[in-house]
């Protein structure tokens, strides 16, 4: 039987024709060099599942002598996924964790109750133009493992699952779906993958998960008689069925993403999630006196405490 199985709308029934909740256009920032859409959190919505926070870096040409230089910063509370369509970051860590990601690869850090990082490129991938084209994620923590200790994972773009049926093609980044599991070590149930359609190619989306959302992408896709272009994230109502389709001569791709609610309210401030507000305030205070462990290799630098946090 074809994963792609799924019921049509039911004619004369509002909620199974028009399945999206909310639509977010994502605000642009300008990082010098290369543009990023932020998604999440917005004034609109401030989770979908655990997703806490959605960026877009790119599609960019990086110029020689420039690029990604994201000095050690802190995190608490969460775990930052991060996943490439092109290009590569080299990722360094206070574990002691050094590796570049490649497109469709998988680095899901996860803080715990506190870990740094940064961001850089090699020395010598910076003498000459290159693309950077990718998706950064936070996954907030359940509050048993917020203070736990920090870990982290990578997984290689040969070990994601991968399927296709029908002109649709599925790589699954995290969690669960369409009966296929990612090798990620999640916190919570949860689901993430990039999924491209041929033109004429539809796909469903599983009304189990109460909390569903997705991010376009390229080309553009049709929902319930909607279409959408790309850098657009649609949240869609619990329990409602819904297909995606690919009505243009053109391939389509975007990601889905979410999974169930969390347990209780999350605050964010600058690079730190958490259930408590108070915990905030003392890993703020942490960050300021030197507190948190610094980056073998990368410790002469750092990003100071921001007056308050950026956009």
């Amino acid at each position: 039987m074809s994963w792609l199985n799924s019921p049509d709308p039911i004619p004369g029934v509002a909620s199974s024709c028009d399945p999206i909740d909310t639509i977010i256009v994502p605000r642009t920032s300008d990082l010098g060099g290369f543009s990023v859409r932020r998604a999440l959190p917005s004034a609109k919505r401030r989770m979908v599942g655990p997703f806490i926070f959605f960026d877009q870096m790119g599609p960019a040409e990086l110029l020689v002598g420039g690029g990604v230089d994201v000095r050690p910063h802190p995190h608490i509370g969460l775990a930052t996924v991060t996943y490439l369509f092109e290009g590569e970051m080299y990722h360094r860590d206070s574990l002691g964790t050094e590796i570049a990601i490649a497109p469709g690869a998988l680095n899901w850090m996860s803080a715990g109750k506190g870990i740094v990082h940064s961001e850089r490129e090699r020395p010598e991938r910076m003498t000459e133009t290159r693309p950077l084209f990718g998706l950064q994620s936070w996954v907030a923590l359940p509050k048993h493992l917020e203070e736990g200790d920090p870990t982290f994972q990578h997984h290689g773009t040969d070990e994601q699952p991968e399927f296709a049926d029908n002109g649709a093609s599925v790589k699954l980044i995290a969690g669960s779906l369409y009966g296929h599991t990612a090798p990620v070590n999640t916190a919570s149930d949860m689901f993430y993958a990039d999924i491209s359609l041929e033109p004429g190619a539809r796909v469903p989306l599983d009304a189990g998960w109460e909390e569903r959302g997705l991010y376009t992408i390229a080309g553009q896709i049709t929902i319930a008689g909607q279409a959408f272009d790309p850098a657009q994230l649609l949240v869609f109502k619990a329990g409602d069925h819904l297909v995606v389709e690919n009505n243009t001569p053109n391939p389509a791709r975007f990601v889905v993403l979410g999974g169930e609610p969390m347990d209780g309210d999350r605050y964010i401030w600058w690079n730190f999630v958490s259930s408590s507000k108070e915990r905030i305030e003392q890993a703020k205070e942490d960050w300021k006196q030197g507190r948190f462990d610094t980056v073998p290799g990368d410790a002469e630098e750092f990003i100071p405490l921001p007056d308050r946090p950026g956009p």
